[in-house]
């Protein structure tokens, strides 16, 4: 179902030289045989390293695009003629969107906007949008900004028209090794003999970067718009995760971030009445009086369901972390 679904289709990424965007272009280009797979980001200098490992020849489908989320003309664009978009592009650093939270809102919030209107406006078939487990019950402003993002992309379901541009997003934790996350951190900081942890009692959902590249090619092929699909997870504790790392080294206590939470949440109880339980996921289905679809062989989850880092069944032992790690790649 898959192969199908890729196959000889038009496929572009904003935030595409981003670490998700380039293991969703792996995979997409080894696995499948799309017809195009366009890189849409701001930064030159990373789509002129990505461009070195896939050069845009005649008989390849992978092209670049220069562009920003923020300019909603220039997505108008560099959607002409695409079958299908996943939107990457953000802001993530939580620090960072605290500081600067007008940047985090006009990336986060407003380039969703855009990334809206121009699918719509080109008649883009499928725009599946990234999200985050700190957007449920946020506490920081990048959660927040990704909240917002999820109910514009599952409200544009609702004046779709007769384009039939269909929305949905994905759901997920941290990503092992991705850029900025705590993996790449503690490698460089090993060499000096001392990592730094904010709290050993903390938690966190882990996923890899194939997982997600694959979870989000899988949720293309049963999304039927309006959806938020959350793929089930095993949580790591972050000082398994450290001893896992780094187990020689001396550990300094730094205490959480500013916008930080001990445990992270991929559903509240607040959202359990719209979920669904799907097998290798949960779906949060839209409240509308536009949804008419759903998914047959799911089950609704309990009343007053929640799905936490801290309380989830599936728990790393450190063994397991140094398996995942090994096999993040």
């Amino acid at each position: 179902m898959q192969q199908r679904l890729l196959d000889g289709k038009r496929i572009l990424i904003t935030g595409g030289t981003g670490s998700f965007g380039r293991k969703f272009l792996e995979v997409a280009y080894r696995d499948h045989c799309p017809r195009r797979l366009v890189v849409f980001s701001r930064d030159e200098l990373k789509q002129h390293e990505m461009r070195a490992l896939w050069p845009e020849t005649d008989d390849s489908p992978v092209r670049f695009f220069i562009g920003d989320v923020r300019d909603v003309e220039r997505l108008r664009r560099a959607f002409h003629d695409i079958d299908i978009v996943i939107h990457a592009a953000a802001l993530k650093q939580v620090p960072a969107c605290e500081y600067n939270p007008r940047e985090a809102i006009y990336t986060n919030v407003i380039g969703a906007m855009n990334v809206v209107d121009a699918a719509l406006d080109c008649g883009v078939k499928q725009v599946v949008a990234l999200s985050t487990d700190k957007c449920s019950a946020p506490v920081n402003l990048y959660g927040a900004t990704k909240l917002c993002a999820e109910k514009l992309f599952i409200q544009a379901n609702a004046y779709r028209g007769e384009h039939g541009t269909r929305f949905s997003c994905v759901r997920y934790g941290n990503v092992v090794g991705s850029r900025g996350s705590v993996i790449p951190l503690w490698r460089d900081q090993r060499a000096g003999g001392c990592i730094t942890v904010t709290d050993p009692g903390m938690t966190r959902f882990m996923i890899t970067l194939k997982q997600a590249a694959q979870f989000v090619i899988s949720s293309l092929s049963i999304m039927d718009g309006g959806e938020v699909f959350i793929p089930k997870l095993p949580s790591v504790n972050i000082l398994d995760l450290a001893r896992a790392m780094a187990s020689e080294c001396r550990i300094e206590y730094i205490g959480i971030r500013p916008g930080e939470k001990l445990h992270e949440s991929l559903i509240s109880s607040q959202e359990s009445h719209n979920a669904v339980d799907l097998g290798d996921r949960y779906v949060l289905l839209p409240a509308h009086p536009w949804w008419t679809s759903n998914h047959a062989g799911s089950k609704p989850v309990p009343v007053g369901f929640e799905y936490h880092s801290d309380i989830n069944e599936t728990r790393l032992t450190i063994e397991q972390i140094k398996e995942m790690i090994a096999n993040a790649g």
